[in-house]
C-alpha cells in the first residue's frame, strides 16, 4: 500500500473498515523510518517496541467499535514534551539521559485516544533555533533538498510528515517553531491561541510564548488534531478556560464576505521576491471565491524581532537556570560547588542556548532591566495593540510565513543575527498570543515550497482553519522526492 502523505481521515476509514490493522500501519511507517531516517535524521527516538504493543491495544478498541478519532493513528511527537517511560532530550547533550517520570497533558489526551507513538523527533537544542542544526543528536535535512535545512524549531516533526515517516505530528511553537518548518517542508503547521493548549509537560523555552500544535499534511488534520488536544487543563495556570468548539465545524463552508487584511510591512523589501509572489497570487484565489481583501499597515513589526528576543531569552534563562548539573540532567566535574555548575552547563548547552542565556540574563541584570527588558513589554502592549486595530476591521491577516524558501545548511552559522532575522514573519503572533496556520502556496523553480499564513483573533482557530482548507482544495502539493 502506499502510505504517501496519508491523511489521518483516510487512514481512519481504513482502520475502521478493517483493510488494515493497526499494527500493519505502524509497520508500514517504521518501514519508511527504517529506509529513510538514516539520511534525513527527523527522530531521536524511535520507539517501535512500544508502538506495536500500543496497536494490539488500538485494534482491540478498533474491533470492538470503540475506536475515537485517532485509535491506532501512529503519530511523531517534538522531544520537548515529556513521555513518561521514554527520553525526552531536547535535543540537548543536557538531558541526553533524562527520562520522565510523567506524561505532558496532550500526550495523556492522545493515550485516552489510543494513538499509537512512532518516535520523538528532533528539534534545534531546547526548540532554540530556526535550522534544527542545533541538535545535539540529528541534524535533520530537507526532505524537498537534503542539502537544506527543515526549518526549525520543529524541523524533525515537519520533515518526518512531509517524507510520510508520519501521518502527523506534534510540534511546539514560540517564534515560529511550528510554522516556519511547515513552510519550509511544505507542510501545514498550525499554533493555536496562547492557552488553548495546555503546556504542562512541555520543556519550558519562554513560558508566555510556547504553545503546543499540530503538523500534519493538511488543515483538515490539524483540525482533528487540535480536537483531541485543546482543552483547560488544571496543572497549567496559563490555560484558558475558553470553551473549546468543534474546529471541523467551518471546514468546507464558503469564505465569500471573509475579510482579510494584507499588512503592507509584512510584503517589504525584505522578503523574498517569489514567496511575495506565491502568497499575493494565492490572496487573489481567495478573492475570487468571496474573500475581501484589506490593504493595512502594521509599523510596529519593525521593532518585533528585538522585542522578541529580549522577551524569548530573558524567560530562556529564567527557565534553564534549573540546569545545574546537581537534580538532574547532565553532570560535569568540578571540585567545588561552582566548578561543578560551570562544568556542567558549559558542557551540557550547546553553543545557540548559552548565547541566549547570556542576553537574557544581560537583558534582566541590573542597570539593563530598564533599558532592554521593560520596553521589551512596552512593545509587546503597541503590537497587540495594532493587531487589535486591524481586527476590528478584518477577520484574519494573510502574510508569508517565511522571507526566503528552506536555505542550504550552514548558510547562516556564522551569522545569528541573520537567523533571528528570519523571524519576522512569524513572531508578533506569539507576541500577541494569537492562532496562526502555515500552509503551501507555491513552490520555487527548483520546487522548494513556499508557505503563507493565515493569522486569527484569539481563539478563532476555526476561521483559519476554515480559510487555509479553501485555499488547500484547489492546490495541488507536490510531495518531496525523498
Amino acid at each position: 500500500m502506499n502510505f504517501t502523505r496519508a491523511k489521518i481521515r483516510d487512514l481512519r476509514k481504513m482502520l475502521d473498515g478493517g483493510e488494515i490493522s493497526a499494527a500493519e500501519l505502524c509497520g508500514e511507517y517504521f518501514k519508511n523510518i527504517e529506509e529513510k531516517d538514516e539520511k534525513l535524521l527527523s527522530y531521536i527516538t524511535v520507539t517501535k517496541d512500544q508502538a506495536m504493543k500500543a496497536a494490539e491495544n488500538a485494534q482491540k478498541l478498533i474491533s470492538e467499535g470503540n475506536a475515537k478519532t485517532l485509535t491506532g493513528i501512529p503519530l511523531a511527537i517534538k522531544d520537548n514534551i515529556c513521555t513518561d517511560g521514554i527520553k525526552t532530550t531536547c535535543a540537548s547533550k543536557m538531558l541526553g539521559d533524562f527520562i520522565p517520570p510523567y506524561n505532558a497533558t496532550v500526550i495523556e489526551k492522545l493515550n485516552e485516544q489510543g494513538y499509537i507513538l512512532l518516535g520523538k523527533t528532533s528539534m534545534d537544542e531546547f526548540a532554540m533555533g530556526g535550522s534544527t542544526q542545533t541538535s545535539a543528536f540529528a541534524k535533520t535535512k530537507n526532505p524537498y533538498d537534503l542539502e537544506r535545512v527543515p526549518g526549525g524549531s520543529s524541523g524533525g516533526s515537519a520533515a518526518a510528515v512531509a517524507a510520510s515517516l508520519a501521518p502527523a505530528a506534534l510540534g511546539s511553537d514560540t517564534g515560529g517553531s511550528i510554522r516556519q518548518p511547515s513552510s519550509f517542508c511544505g507542510v501545514t503547521g498550525l499554533k493555536p491561541t496562547y492557552g488553548r493548549v495546555s503546556r504542562y509537560g512541555l520543556v519550558a523555552f519562554a513560558s508566555s510564548l510556547d504553545q503546543i500544535g499540530p503538523i500534519a499534511n493538511d488543515a483538515r488534520d490539524c483540525a482533528l488534531m487540535l480536537n483531541v488536544i485543546s482543552g483547560n487543563d488544571r496543572h497549567d495556570a496559563t490555560s484558558a478556560r475558553a470553551e473549546v468548539p468543534d474546529f471541523t465545524e467551518k471546514l468546507g463552508k464558503p469564505i465569500s464576505g471573509i475579510k482579510i487584511a494584507l499588512p503592507k510591512e509584512f510584503y517589504s523589501d525584505a522578503i523574498d521576491d517569489t514567496v511575495k509572489q506565491h502568497v499575493m497570487n494565492a490572496a487573489k484565489e481567495l478573492e475570487k471565491q468571496g474573500a475581501v481583501l484589506v490593504d493595512c499597515s502594521m509599523p510596529g513589526l519593525k521593532y518585533a524581532i528585538p522585542a522578541y528576543y529580549l522577551i524569548a531569552c530573558a524567560e530562556a534563562a529564567s527557565n534553564l537556570s534549573r540546569f545545574d548539573g546537581i537534580k538532574y540532567g547532565f553532570r560535569g566535574e568540578g571540585r567545588t560547588f561552582n566548578e561543578l555548575i560551570i562544568d556542567s552547563r558549559n558542557k551540557g548547552f550547546g553553543e545557540e542556548v548559552k548565547r541566549r542565556i547570556l542576553l537574557g540574563n544581560y537583558a534582566l541584570s541590573s542597570g539593563y532591566y530598564d533599558a532592554y527588558y521593560k520596553k521589551a513589554l512596552a512593545l509587546k502592549q503597541e503590537i497587540i495593540k495594532e493587531y487589535s486595530d486591524i481586527f476590528a476591521e478584518c477577520d484574519v491577516i494573510l502574510t508569508p510565513t517565511a522571507p526566503t524558501p528552506a536555505y542550504k545548511i550552514g548558510a547562516q552559522d556564522n551569522d545569528p543575527v541573520k537567523m533571528y532575522m528570519a523571524d519576522i514573519c512569524t513572531v508578533t503572533v506569539n507576541i500577541a498570543g494569537l492562532p496562526g496556520i502555515s500552509t503551501t502556496c507555491g513552490y520555487t523553480e527548483n520546487k522548494l515550497p513556499i508557505g503563507m499564513s493565515i493569522i486569527g483573533k484569539r481563539f478563532d482557530e476555526q476561521t483559519i482553519l476554515q480559510i487555509a482548507d479553501a485555499w488547500e482544495q484547489g492546490f495541488e502539493p507536490v510531495a518531496p522526492k525523498f
